[in-house]
């Protein structure tokens, strides 16, 4: 599904340095690459603050401590997502509230988040899915209607824009009040282990958020908020700070990947490709566009309509291609998140997609031939 050995041939000499470095210094916690590597994130998100920690299910966990919701609080997030967005409202004992998606973005839908709001609702996670935004300006007008927090999970989606109506432009992650983002290696910008970061323009958040990640602490020894330990170390700062400058580019080609694999299921009834939305245009009608900066494809997920989807996982796997389903089951119907509150007709597009969605291999360094041969085992497949 990714390349990471052929990508890293191209960084190697930048990587191999900054690896070294760290070596030589011997600073592997909160080193000088990290704040090196927070402050040009910064630079590149055009955000005030960047707080780097270890992982992405814990950069989400932590902008909820940090934000004080209490134990019965409701968050409403997508229901077609990774577990990990709702793991972390579970976990800090809030109410997660599950609503539907949107059939071609698979972002969370707006009039399903509307109508989940209660007096309890104290913040939405909208989930930036396979790389694109959701429909943030619209999401912000709930929350200031309603006083609710909005907390962006970008684990899958840094480096994409989103555009306003009026023509300007933030980046993912740093719309709302709180973002979070997962370094995993497979991801667009992505560490050589785990690693993670939470983004805010909050000047008292950031300072309570920079707290939590180190035990509470802002002076030694002295713990001034209920804290956990998570911490980015400094070799994955330093990869990440080599491939940073590459994010754009990477970003690009995989979009040049979409296109070429759009064009080639064009014209196939049983096959709908991904849709990009600039939602300051409406709801357009073209796909992958040349100018659209909304998606970085960290997937690129089809849906095949006829109910062959399981068969072609098999069948790509014959052929060693790979392939992945994110994701097979909806959280609602998962066992750790099953709740009595949840009725099945409010989640017609989620117990959709698990059926359909299909996602081929996506990276930097897919070539013309890989994805003609790919292109050309699904297509005879679901046509067969």
């Amino acid at each position: 599904m990714v390349d990471l050995g052929g990508q890293y041939e191209g960084i190697k000499e930048q990587v191999n340095l900054a690896i070294a470095e760290v070596m030589e210094t011997s600073a592997f916690i909160n080193g000088p690459e990290v704040q090196t590597f927070q402050k040009d994130l910064e630079a590149y998100l055009g955000v005030k603050h960047v707080i780097p920690c270890a992982n992405g299910t814990d950069a989400l966990q932590i902008a909820m401590m940090g934000l004080g919701l209490q134990p019965g609080d409701e968050v409403i997030t997508a229901d077609f997502t990774f577990a990990a967005t709702v793991e972390v409202i579970a976990l800090l004992q809030l109410t997660p509230v599950l609503v539907d998606v949107e059939p071609d973005t698979f972002n969370i839908d707006i009039k399903a988040v509307e109508k989940a709001i209660s007096p309890k609702t104290k913040a939405i996670v909208p989930v930036h899915l396979f790389g694109q935004c959701a429909n943030m300006e619209a999401l912000m007008a709930l929350a200031k209607k309603h006083n609710l927090y909005i907390i962006e999970d970008n684990a899958q989606a840094i480096g994409a824009d989103y555009t306003f109506e009026d023509g300007s432009k933030q980046k993912a992650g740093t719309i709302g009040h709180v973002g979070a983002t997962s370094f995993f290696p497979s991801k667009n910008l992505g560490a050589y282990g785990d690693g993670g970061a939470i983004f805010t323009n909050d000047d008292d958040l950031a300072h309570t958020l920079r707290g939590i990640v180190n035990h509470g602490m802002y002076e030694r020894y002295h713990h001034d908020v209920v804290g956990v330990n998570s911490r980015l170390d400094s070799i994955q700062a330093a990869v990440l700070r080599a491939k940073l400058p590459k994010l754009d580019g990477y970003c690009d080609a995989r979009r040049a990947a979409a296109r070429k694999y759009s064009a080639a299921f064009k014209g196939q009834e049983n096959i709908i490709v991904p849709k990009t939305v600039n939602y300051c245009d409406g709801r357009c009608d073209r796909n992958i566009c040349d100018t659209c900066d909304c998606h970085v494809f960290h997937q690129y997920t089809l849906r095949i309509t006829n109910g062959k989807r399981d068969a072609l996982v098999k069948h790509l796997g014959e052929q060693d291609i790979p392939s992945g389903v994110y994701y097979p089951i909806p959280l609602h119907k998962q066992k750790a998140y099953a709740d009595e509150r949840y009725n099945e007709a409010d989640f017609p597009v989620t117990n959709q997609l698990v059926k359909d969605v299909i996602s081929l291999p996506m990276h930097t360094e897919l070539d013309h031939e890989q994805i003609r041969f790919i292109t050309k085992a699904v297509i005879d497949f679901v046509n067969g």
